[in-house]
C-alpha cells in the first residue's frame, strides 16, 4: 500500500519571553483592577445598603451623636452623688481627666500607629493577609477607631438587618466592611483626642464598670486621672478579656496580661528598661467595690424617686437608666446620715431588749398572748420561693416540704457586723427574719416640702421594703390631733376643761358598744384641758371630742390636710384605727407649721440632660387646709407633749435636754404592735415608726412597747446630731412665728391646773427617766 505523506504542520514562531510576560502582567493588571473596581462597587453598595442586602448603616446624625448608654445620676440638695440608675453603670469624662499613662497603655496595646492612620492600617490588614494565605499567627488588624464603631453602632448586632447577612462567608466581610467605613468616618468627624476619650467611656471591664471612671472607682476607687501605670496598664488589659484578666477571680492571670501591656509600652518607647522593670516588680493592689443599687445614700429613698422618675421617663422619651440624666434631690446628705445612724443605734438596741424579752418563746401572739398555731407554714406560702417550688413540683407537698426545710449556705443581716453567713434552711431563714423588729423614719421642710431625711428600713440590701411611703399601718394616738383640729376649729379653746371620764359610743347594727379606755386602764374623774389631754394621750377626752364632733367629721378634717389613704368613719377613728403612712402624717403635720397651708412632701427639685440643660424644675403642691389661727393653736397644743407636766414626750426635754421650741405627738396601737412618733420644730416635721413585720410581733408590755420608748428615741438622737452641727446645717433654733394677727382666744391655761399639775399617769412617769437610762438599761 502506497505511503501517504503528509504535509508537515506550519512552523509557528515562539513569542520571546519580555511578550510572554507582558501579556501575564496585563491579565493580572486587569483582574486587580477588575478586583479594586468590585471592592470600591462593594464597598459603595454596602455604604448605600443598595437593595436592603447589606442591613442599615448609622446616618451623618447618629454618626455626630452616637447612642451610649450613660449612667443616671442622684444628688442631694447639698451636692453629694447619692447614688446611680443604669443598666450599663457608665459615666463619661473628659480627655484631660484621663492618665497619660492610660491613654499610652490603650495606643501601645491596642492601634501602635493610631496617629498615623485615619482609621484603616494598611500595614496591620497586609499584615493579617499575609497570616491567612501564608499561615501562622498574625495579629489583630483592627485600629481604635475599628473597635470603637463595634462598640458605638454594635455592628455586630444592630446593623446585621441586611438580606446578605445570613449567607455563609458573608456575613463577616460585610460586618468588617461596614467597621473600616465607619472608622474613616469617625476618624472625619473627630479628632484623635475625641477617638481615644470616646473609646476610654465606652469599653466595658467587667465587675459591671462600663468606661474608665467606672473602672477606676469599681477596682482601685480612684479618679482616672489620679490612676498610676501599674494600675492603667491592668485596666486597659482587662478591655479585651473583662472576665478571663478579672484581677479579682484571676489575679495570676491578670498581672501577666497587666505585664504584657508594659512590655507593650516599653516596645514602643513610652517606658524606658528601669521603669518598665519596676512596674512589672509590682503586685496587684485593689480597692475593688462594684456599685449598685443597694449601695449609696438613701437606698429607699432612691427607689421611690425612680418610680416618679419612669412615669416621667415614659411621657418625655427619656431613658432614666441610659440617656445620663441628672436629678437632683431635696435629700440633705448630712441629715440623711444623721438619721440612717439614729435608726441603727436605736434599732440595734431594741432588737437585743426584743430577743431578750422573748427568749426561748416565739412571738408571733394573737391579741390574747396566745401562740399563733401554723404561723411560718402560712408564712412560707406568701413567700416567692414557696411559689417558685410550688410550680416546680407540681403542689407536691413532700417535695416543697422538702426543699424548704434543706440546709443551705446563706448570708443573713444581723446587728453585729451587718451581715453574717450561715447554714440554714428557707423554715429556719424566715423565721429569724420574722423576728427582727422594723422601722422607718422621714423628715421634712414644712415651709417648702422637701424632704431632708428617708430611712424606710433597717436594712436595704436584705429589706427592700420601705416603711416610710409603701408600708402603711395603724398610727395610734398621732392620729389624735386630727380630732383636736376639728375641735379648735370649730371653737374649742386649748384651756376647755372637760373631766377625765368613760365616754360610751352605743352599739349599732354589727358593732358593740365601745368605751374607749386610758392608758393605765381606768379614768380618774379629775379635770384637764385640751392641751394637757393631748400632751397626756388621753382617751377618755378624745373620746368624747369623736362622739361630739362625729368620727365623719374627723374623717373629713384628714382629708383636708393630706391623708389620702382609706379611713373609716367609725368610733374607733380618732385612735388610729385605719391604716396610714408615715408619708402621709408627715405631710398633714407641716400643716399646723406653715400656717395652715398643707405641702405636699416633696422628692426632686430639677432633671437636667447629661449636657447640663434643665429639663423639668418642680414646684410644691399645696393648698390652705387651716386658717393661720387654727394652726398655730394646733402647734401650740402640741408643744404641751413636751413641755406640760406628764406630757408623753417630756423626754425631749428632760431626757435629751432640747432647750428648743418642740412640738410632738407619741402614738401606740392595741398589743403594743405599732409604736409611732411625730416631732415638730419651725422648719422640719420628722415621722417615724417601729414595730414588727407582722402584727402579731410587738413587745408584751408598754415598759417597752410604746410609742415615746419605741419610736421617740430616733427622732432625739437624730436631733441631737442635727443642733450639734446645726452651723452647716441651718435648721431653725428659735420659737414657732406666732399668727400675724393677735390671737382672740385665751392659751395660758396654767390658772386652771390646780392640784392636777403633778398628777402623772402611768404611761407619762416612763418618760421622766434619764436618756443615758433608757439607752443603758437592759431588761
Amino acid at each position: 500500500m502506497p505511503t501517504v505523506s503528509r504535509p508537515k504542520p506550519a512552523h509557528r514562531p515562539k513569542p520571546n519571553r519580555p511578550e510572554r510576560f507582558g501579556a501575564v502582567t496585563r491579565t493580572l493588571w486587569m483582574l486587580f483592577g477588575a478586583g479594586v473596581l468590585a471592592a470600591i462597587l462593594f464597598v459603595l453598595a454596602v455604604s448605600i445598603n443598595f437593595l436592603n442586602l447589606f442591613g442599615s448603616m448609622p446616618n451623618l446624625r447618629t454618626l455626630e451623636n452616637p447612642k451610649s448608654e450613660l449612667a443616671s445620676e442622684v444628688y442631694s440638695a447639698d451636692g453629694v452623688l447619692m447614688g446611680k440608675y443604669f443598666r450599663e453603670n457608665r459615666t463619661p469624662v473628659e480627655y484631660e481627666d484621663l492618665s497619660q499613662h492610660t491613654v499610652d497603655a490603650l495606643v501601645a496595646t491596642e492601634d501602635a500607629r493610631f496617629e498615623e492612620h485615619s482609621g484603616i492600617d494598611a500595614k496591620a490588614m497586609m499584615r493579617v493577609a499575609s497570616g491567612l494565605v501564608l499561615g501562622g499567627k498574625s495579629g489583630g488588624g483592627s485600629t481604635l477607631s475599628q473597635q470603637l464603631a463595634k462598640m458605638l453602632f454594635r455592628t455586630r448586632e444592630d446593623l446585621n438587618d441586611g438580606k446578605l447577612n445570613d449567607v455563609p462567608g458573608l456575613r463577616m466581610l460585610i460586618t468588617k466592611t461596614k467597621e473600616w467605613i465607619l472608622a474613616v468616618r469617625l476618624e472625619r468627624n473627630y479628632t484623635k483626642r475625641e477617638i481615644l476619650r470616646m473609646y476610654l467611656n465606652q469599653a466595658e471591664y467587667g465587675s459591671n464598670a462600663y468606661g474608665i471612671y467606672t473602672a477606676a472607682k469599681t477596682f482601685f476607687n480612684k479618679k482616672p486621672k489620679n490612676l498610676t501605670l501599674e494600675q492603667s496598664a491592668l485596666l486597659v488589659g482587662l478591655v479585651n478579656g473583662p472576665t478571663v484578666f478579672n484581677p479579682v477571680r484571676n489575679p495570676e492571670r491578670s498581672k501577666k496580661r497587666r505585664d504584657w501591656v508594659l512590655g507593650q509600652m516599653k516596645k514602643y518607647n513610652y517606658l524606658d528598661e528601669g521603669t518598665y522593670a519596676a512596674a512589672v516588680a509590682k503586685p496587684i493592689k485593689l480597692d475593688y467595690k462594684v456599685e449598685n443599687q443597694n449601695e449609696g445614700i438613701a437606698p429607699y429613698f432612691r427607689v421611690e424617686v425612680s418610680k416618679m422618675l419612669r412615669n416621667w421617663a415614659k411621657e418625655t422619651g427619656y431613658d432614666l437608666y441610659a440617656d445620663g440624666l441628672k436629678i437632683y434631690t431635696t435629700i440633705d446628705s448630712r441629715m440623711q446620715k444623721y438619721a440612717e445612724t439614729a435608726v441603727a443605734d436605736h434599732m440595734k438596741l431594741q432588737q437585743r431588749w426584743f430577743d431578750t424579752h422573748w427568749k426561748g418563746q416565739q412571738p408571733w401572739r394573737d391579741e390574747n398572748g396566745r401562740l399563733i398555731p401554723n404561723f411560718l407554714s402560712t408564712s412560707i406560702q406568701r413567700t416567692e420561693r414557696y411559689k417558685s417550688l410550688y410550680t416546680r413540683f407540681d403542689g407536691n407537698k413532700d417535695s416543697i416540704k422538702y426543699h424548704l426545710n434543706k440546709k443551705y449556705r446563706m448570708k443573713v443581716f444581723t446587728w453585729n457586723g451587718g451581715e453574717k453567713e450561715v447554714t440554714m434552711s428557707p423554715m429556719d431563714s424566715l423565721a429569724y427574719y420574722k423576728r427582727l423588729l422594723h422601722a422607718g423614719f422621714m423628715a421634712m421642710n414644712p415651709l417648702n416640702g422637701h424632704i431632708k431625711a428617708w430611712v424606710g428600713g433597717i436594712n436595704f440590701k436584705y429589706i427592700k421594703y420601705d416603711h416610710v411611703k409603701q408600708g402603711k399601718r395603724q398610727p395610734g394616738s398621732t392620729f389624735k390631733p386630727f380630732v383636736y383640729v376639728a375641735a379648735i376649729d370649730q371653737g374649742y379653746s386649748p384651756c376647755y376643761q372637760r373631766p377625765d371620764v368613760a365616754t360610751t359610743f352605743p352599739a349599732v347594727a354589727g358593732r358593740a358598744a365601745y368605751t374607749p379606755k386610758n392608758f393605765e386602764g381606768g379614768f380618774s374623774g379629775r379635770t384637764f384641758t385640751l392641751r394637757q389631754a393631748l400632751a397626756r394621750s388621753m382617751n377618755s377626752i378624745t373620746a368624747w371630742l369623736v362622739q361630739k364632733l362625729g368620727p365623719e367629721t374627723i374623717v373629713a378634717y384628714a382629708k383636708r390636710l393630706g391623708i389620702t389613704s382609706p379611713i373609716e368613719a367609725v368610733p374607733a377613728v380618732g385612735f388610729g384605727s385605719s391604716d396610714v403612712s408615715i408619708y402621709e402624717l408627715s405631710g398633714a403635720y407641716s400643716t399646723f407649721v406653715n400656717k395652715g397651708v398643707w405641702t405636699a412632701p416633696m422628692m426632686v427639685t430639677r432633671i437636667e440632660d447629661k449636657n447640663g440643660n434643665v429639663l423639668r424644675e418642680f414646684v410644691a403642691q399645696t393648698k390652705e387646709a387651716l386658717n393661720e389661727e387654727t394652726a398655730y393653736l394646733m402647734t401650740y397644743m402640741m408643744r404641751g407633749a413636751v413641755e406640760e407636766q406628764g406630757g408623753t414626750s417630756i423626754i425631749l426635754r428632760n431626757g435629751f435636754k432640747f432647750p428648743h421650741q418642740m412640738a410632738g405627738k407619741t402614738g401606740t396601737t392595741s398589743n403594743y404592735s405599732d409604736a409611732w412618733f411625730m416631732g415638730m420644730t419651725p422648719d422640719l416635721v420628722c415621722g417615724t415608726w417601729v414595730g414588727g413585720e407582722d402584727r402579731s410581733i410587738h413587745f408584751r408590755t408598754g415598759a417597752y412597747g410604746q410609742g415615746s420608748r419605741l419610736a421617740l428615741p430616733i427622732y432625739g438622737l437624730f436631733m441631737k446630731q442635727v443642733y450639734k452641727n446645726n452651723k452647716e446645717i441651718g435648721i431653725s433654733t428659735g420659737e414657732f412665728p406666732k399668727p400675724q394677727k393677735p390671737l382672740d382666744i385665751e392659751i395660758d391655761c396654767s390658772r386652771y391646773y390646780g392640784a392636777q399639775r403633778d398628777t402623772i399617769p402611768y404611761e407619762q412617769k416612763l418618760n421622766q427617766v434619764d436618756i443615758q437610762d433608757l439607752e443603758d438599761q437592759d431588761i
